[in-house]
């Protein structure tokens, strides 16, 4: 493909500019979208859709890709939620009013069953780079349920984090009573993009808690902490400062299935089979958590982002 065909192809199908990215680590980055259209009106906790051309170029290191005939010329696009870094550059609760661009929270997927396409390219960007925003706002994801009063809870592995700092920069913004707690499991420190602001906040609000965890650092030998165990060891409570009372308490979780461990039904007996080991779903449920079934049009107070 020529540099004009490329040119052509990117002057029609992409509708916004990158005006900021920095990378937590070499593989993970914090990306910030300008749409030529304005932003959008929606909540903390949706998401949107990103894509890039399968004519761009790939960030170095990545498992080779065998593109298809006629794909040359096509977007790749994935939905990604809509992430907060939760405090603006002079370190104050931002107001969001005009604020004209959308923040992503990114891991670069160097490998996979299908070689990865668009993460590769999403990290061979600059800023000032165009590519593809989705025009809509969508997702159910969203602190609607929530009462002031009401404690609030989120869980989350690796970049499941993004939309939960969204909301918890609604939260603050609204000067939420309830305590609120956000835990975030990932593989190494590093991993945790967030963390200087996560524990400036902790400073700052007193009904706040974060709980990085990791299971990959020397020092996590032997002893390795999952979201789960948070739950049944009490740990989870005792960092809360209460009990998890589902009647005054919301569940939000992002990331992993296994983490989710999301029930499916038995089709010959109709009842309820949990994945194994038990995800956060179950453990919840047995304490009398129920989580939302969308397709029946229920609200629980356990809330699922499912973004694998």
């Amino acid at each position: 493909m020529t540099p004009d065909e490329i040119s052509e192809l990117r002057t029609k199908q992409y509708n916004a500019t990158v005006v900021s990215l920095k990378l937590a680590n070499p593989d993970l980055m914090i990306v910030r979208v300008r749409p030529d259209a304005g932003v959008p009106p929606h909540r903390a906790g949706q998401y949107s859709t990103l894509g890039m051309g399968h004519w761009e170029p790939r960030a170095p290191g990545c498992q080779d890709e065998i593109p298809k005939p006629g794909e040359e010329r096509k977007l790749i696009r994935r939905a990604y939620s809509i992430g907060s870094s939760i405090l603006d550059e002079q370190g104050d609760l931002p107001d969001r009013v005009g604020q004209d661009w959308l923040e992503f929270y990114i891991v670069l997927v160097r490998k996979a069953d299908h070689p990865p396409a668009l993460t590769p390219r999403l990290f061979h960007l600059k800023e000032g780079d165009r590519g593809f925003l989705g025009e809509k706002i969508a997702g159910h994801f969203t602190l609607e349920p929530v009462q002031p009063t009401d404690n609030v809870v989120f869980l989350s592995t690796g970049t499941g984090e993004a939309p939960h700092n969204y909301m918890l920069w609604e939260l603050l913004s609204k000067n939420h009573q309830g305590k609120i707690l956000a835990a975030c499991c990932v593989r190494y420190q590093q991993d945790l993009g967030y963390l200087a602001i996560q524990e400036e906040l902790t400073h700052r609000y007193s009904h706040y808690t974060y709980l990085g965890l990791t299971t990959r650092e020397t020092t996590n030998q032997g002893q390795k902490v999952y979201i789960q165990d948070l739950i049944t060891s009490g740990q989870l409570e005792d960092r809360l400062g209460d009990t998890l009372d589902p009647a005054r308490t919301h569940v939000y979780l992002c990331g992993n299935p296994k983490m989710i461990g999301a029930a499916e039904i038995d089709k010959a007996t109709g009842g309820v089979i949990y994945p194994q080991p038990p995800g956060v779903i179950e453990i919840l449920t047995q304490r009398g958590f129920h989580a939302d079934q969308p397709s029946l049009k229920l609200k629980g107070n356990i809330h699922i982002e499912e973004y694998w």
